[in-house]
């Protein structure tokens, strides 16, 4: 049992260490290769394109290369390329307008590469060209542009910066995505500063305007309030006399009534007077004159 487990703990070191080295001296004599998912592998031998393998999974050299895959990995070339979908943002592109006012344009894009062998050999530095006929092409097709359309129909400039680079990019193994004009700015300080000042000064105008409205509004209304509560107030004045006359009227029918409504109202204005008034009852003899000298003394 002891000469079992001492084989089979032997088998599995000899199979960790031998299994991977036999597959690493499969892939150098070029047995098989592994491509990944949106990878290219590109083999060069003697500077001649020998195969081009894009689709993922497990390739076997032999059948597509011959005998020369044997020697592949030693005397040539292997670039493994990266197919998936890259972007770049080039900022503030000088570029004028109609009117001759400096802006700058930050344009955003999208590129993959289609063509592995032309993407390989046919530009030493195939995205850095990229990125300068984007620029390029950014400068040639939006100068002397409208200063309005270029701050509004940003789809048509796109469209136009897209299709003056495509050809270009297609030479190079380049396939251009999306492009969007994603910044339209001033690139001139004084005149930014001259529009902010003027956006301010229309501001303060729009701002006195409404101020100023709103004040005339309301001095509208309080107008028609005080002209309407004065003709009110008049019609009331004008009233009183009309009533009071005719509750007289009604009073002087009836002379009884007449005479105890004068003599209330005459006692009324004695009572509210500043003088004094002693009251004596009547059949006194001599009190009345004694009280009417104690108040002269």
């Amino acid at each position: 049992m002891t000469s079992g487990l001492v084989v089979a703990a032997v088998s599995c070191l000899l199979c960790f260490l031998l299994v991977p080295i036999a597959f690493l001296m499969a892939r150098l004599f070029g047995i098989y290769t592994i491509v990944h998912e949106r990878e290219c592998k590109v083999y060069v031998l003697f500077g001649k394109v020998q195969a081009t393998l894009s689709e993922p999974g497990l390739h076997f050299l032999w059948p597509k290369i011959g005998p020369a895959a044997l020697i592949v990995n030693w005397l040539g070339t292997c670039y493994t390329l990266d197919m998936r979908l890259d972007q770049e943002y080039l900022r503030s592109q000088a570029v004028n307008s109609e009117e001759g006012a400096p802006m700058g344009i930050g344009i955003w894009f999208e590129m993959y590469i289609s063509d592995p062998v032309a993407f390989l050999f046919k530009n030493a530095d195939p995205r850095g060209s990229l990125r300068a006929n984007v620029g390029n092409a950014t400068v040639r097709s939006l100068s002397n542009m409208p200063l309005a359309s270029m701050l509004e129909d940003r789809h048509a400039m796109s469209q136009a910066v897209r299709t003056e680079v495509s050809a270009k990019a297609d030479e190079w193994g380049y396939a251009i995505g999306s492009v969007y004009i994603r910044k339209v700015h001033f690139r001139d300080e004084a005149m930014i500063a001259q529009i902010e000042a003027k956006v301010v000064n229309r501001l303060r105008q729009v701002t006195s305007a409404i101020q100023q409205d709103g004040a005339n509004q309301v001095s509208i209304i309080t107008s028609t309030a005080e002209r309407q509560a004065a003709i009110e107030f008049a019609k009331a004045t004008a009233l009183r006399p009309q009533i009071v006359g005719a509750a007289l009227q009604a009073v002087a029918r009836d002379p009884d009534v007449m005479e105890a409504m004068f003599e209330m109202l005459e006692t009324q204005r004695l009572l509210d007077g500043p003088a004094k008034i002693t009251l004596v009852p009547t059949g006194t003899g001599l009190l009345a004159p004694l009280v009417a000298g104690k108040g002269s003394l």
